[in-house]
């Protein structure tokens, strides 16, 4: 054989062996996600860290937030918190924290499991939340961040 095949079948089966990474890869992209009624589909990321901070409650047209997030110990809450809102969990927890002991704020709803996540926004006005990118459904919808 001539090195030429060689390496065209050596090149060949290292795209073939890459190709579904970055495919799974592109699917666990997390995201911020809202009910698919909402009419807002873009925030700045000021406006995002706001509102899983309780501190921006409404929509621009008016309308309640609802803040929907999974445990501090969960990977995906984990990620979402390091990756998109550049913050650690144990940051937002005592962010939380103050707004309720001191009676100013109240802290966002925690839900037990990514499925509930995605049935609780599915199913609430206004709702707001994350999830991994292959996981949206038909009433949910993916909040861009600019």
């Amino acid at each position: 054989m001539s090195f030429v095949l060689i390496l065209s079948i050596f090149l060949l089966n290292q795209f073939a062996s890459a190709a579904p990474p970055l495919i799974d890869e592109q699917q666990n992209i997390i995201v911020p996600v809202i009910n698919r009624a909402n009419q807002q589909g873009t925030i700045s990321r000021n406006g995002l860290s706001a509102i899983f901070k309780m501190r921006l409650l409404r929509w621009n047209d008016g309308s309640a937030v609802t803040v929907f997030v999974l445990n501090d110990d969960d990977q995906l809450h984990r990620q979402f918190c390091k990756q998109i809102l550049n913050v650690f969990p144990h940051q937002m927890r005592r962010n939380w924290n103050k707004l309720v002991f001191s009676g100013s704020g109240q802290a966002p709803i925690l839900v037990e499991s990514k499925e509930e996540m995605i049935e609780k926004i599915a199913n609430t006005p206004g709702s707001v939340g994350y999830l991994n990118l292959k996981d949206l459904t038909n009433n949910i919808k993916q909040l861009v961040v600019k």
